[in-house]
């Protein structure tokens, strides 16, 4: 293996001022990190959902109850427990309550096909699921084939005032449904008031395993990819260390990205209760929603995926919605054309900075810096801190290729994952020495920010030459008239 230039960190002189190189982490779990900022920011707003504001020290009440209730369901340490919900309150209380304990959280997309997610709840080995009342009967009738004993449902009009909430249902402006009489079958709120707020301690290390958060599945079948509390934590420091100029407790940010994505979850939920700020949950992260969430609370962090940014570009309402709010405005999970920053940008006087990031490593490993002119418009940024990153040669992998020459980008750091579940195979092919091969194709230039020119089986051989469909995207999507572009061959 050649290290060469990559080595010398060259993005260390582009890194915004107060940034480090390494951190000394705290070891301590998320859990823990919860118990912390309820000391500092008990009455503080913790969640916010369609105007229903939880405080720090009712969400700890709510986490430690339902831990409790999952201890009564005999859920041990190191047991899998499976979250099939949008972004509502129960689904942040929900996910503490399972870390607290020491069991493993399996999140599930709730658009999931029941076939998908019988495979993840199979592969997981859950014994208990939290999902809503309108996919309870489907989950009743999907149990049987599945190690599933309990099952708890909850309403997404659960949580607001009695009177939007008797509205909402009658208008249909939220989704319920009636549940089958079931055995093993309970609802949150009775879960909730049923048990006490003191659940037994249980003792569980910073190196286990916390999550099994599965892959898209988009070359295969999904992979439950295995997240310690230490990756969770350590993810979290990595992003406080990225922006020093963010204090506690002062801040909103907008929880729109779905948190049984990863991307969601460590940058939206985790880091929100690391910082002690509230999150804005938005359950259906669709361009009016997201526009009237930013009207009515002034978040002043918005990480969003492109697809949101484009939406919210070409919506109506953009022109009535004051974007003065928002502090840092940031893009990740897929490509961000450089037209839609400079169209989104012009509209609305907030900066855009792209970020990349994988499951597998719980997710971020580099973003740009936010400060004046260091962002660069098109590159996915820097190696945040104690991230290590190299472009590879295509064809032995090993190599380092020279600045500016694209190759496969591969990352080491303490975000990186503990392996796939039960797939040493699939392991050992993405992790290799420490590193995690991201089977991103990608460049490097001389200040070390870098830049995803393709996935590397999305790259298409045509008459001998790499053709990269991005490259064709962003052509399309210099035409005014185009919205989205993808590239086919």
């Amino acid at each position: 293996m050649t290290e060469t230039r990559y080595m010398e960190k060259p993005w260390l002189k582009s890194y915004e001022k107060g940034v480090p190189e390494f951190i000394k982490y705290e070891e301590i779990c998320m859990p823990d990190i919860l118990e912390r900022t309820v000391k500092q920011f008990a009455d503080k707003p913790a969640v916010i959902f369609q105007g229903t504001i939880v405080n720090y020290g009712q969400l700890k009440d709510m986490v430690d109850r339902f831990a409790s209730c999952l201890t009564d369901f005999g859920i041990k340490k190191g047991d899998a427990v499976a979250i099939l919900l949008p972004n509502i309150i129960p689904c942040v209380a929900a996910y503490y309550a399972i870390l607290k304990i020491g069991a493993i959280t399996v999140m599930n997309n709730p658009l999931y096909s029941d076939p998908e997610l019988e495979h993840q709840f199979n592969d997981s080995g859950a014994k208990v699921l939290i999902t809503l009342d309108v996919l309870g009967n489907r989950m009743i009738d999907l149990r049987p084939r599945t190690k599933i004993k309990q099952i708890v449902t909850t309403c997404i009009g659960d949580d607001l005032p009695a009177v939007k909430r008797i509205l909402g249902k009658w208008l249909k402006k939220y989704p319920f449904g009636e549940v089958k009489a079931a055995p093993d079958l309970y609802n949150w709120k009775a879960c909730l008031q049923k048990h006490d707020p003191r659940p037994p301690a249980v003792k569980f290390g910073i190196e286990d395993v916390a999550m099994y958060q599965y892959t898209g599945g988009t070359t295969g079948v999904s992979k439950g990819v295995m997240l310690t509390h230490a990756n969770l934590s350590k993810q979290v420091q990595q992003i406080e260390a990225w922006f020093p100029k963010f204090g506690n407790g002062g801040e909103i940010i907008l929880g729109a990205l779905p948190y049984f994505h990863v991307f969601g979850l460590s940058l939206v939920m985790n880091y929100t209760i690391y910082k002690g700020w509230a999150q804005v949950l938005v359950p259906r992260p669709q361009p009016g929603p997201l526009l009237e969430a930013i009207r009515n609370f002034c978040p002043t962090f918005t990480p969003l995926v492109p697809t949101m940014y484009i939406g919210m570009l070409n919506h109506p309402d953009l022109k009535k919605t004051n974007m003065s709010c928002i502090k840092g405005a940031f893009s990740g999970s897929a490509p961000l054309p450089v037209e839609v920053i400079h169209d989104f940008e012009k509209a609305t006087g907030a900066v855009i900075v792209e970020g990349f990031g994988m499951t597998e490593t719980t997710p971020a490993t580099h973003i740009n810096p936010f400060a004046g002119g260091a962002r660069k418009v098109g590159s996915i940024g820097l190696p945040i801190s104690d991230t290590l990153a190299r472009i590879v040669d295509l064809e032995d992998e090993v190599t380092d290729v020279p600045v500016g020459e694209r190759g496969e980008l591969i990352i080491k750091g303490p975000q990186v994952m503990l392996g796939y579940k039960d797939r040493p195979d699939e392991t050992a092919k993405t992790l290799r020495d420490g590193w995690c091969y991201t089977g991103d194709i990608a460049t490097m230039d001389e200040e070390g920010y870098f830049y995803i020119v393709d996935r590397k089986k999305d790259m298409i051989i045509s008459g001998g030459f790499n053709v990269y469909p991005r490259d064709i995207d962003e052509v399309f999507y210099l035409h005014p008239k185009v919205q989205e572009a993808c590239a086919i061959g």
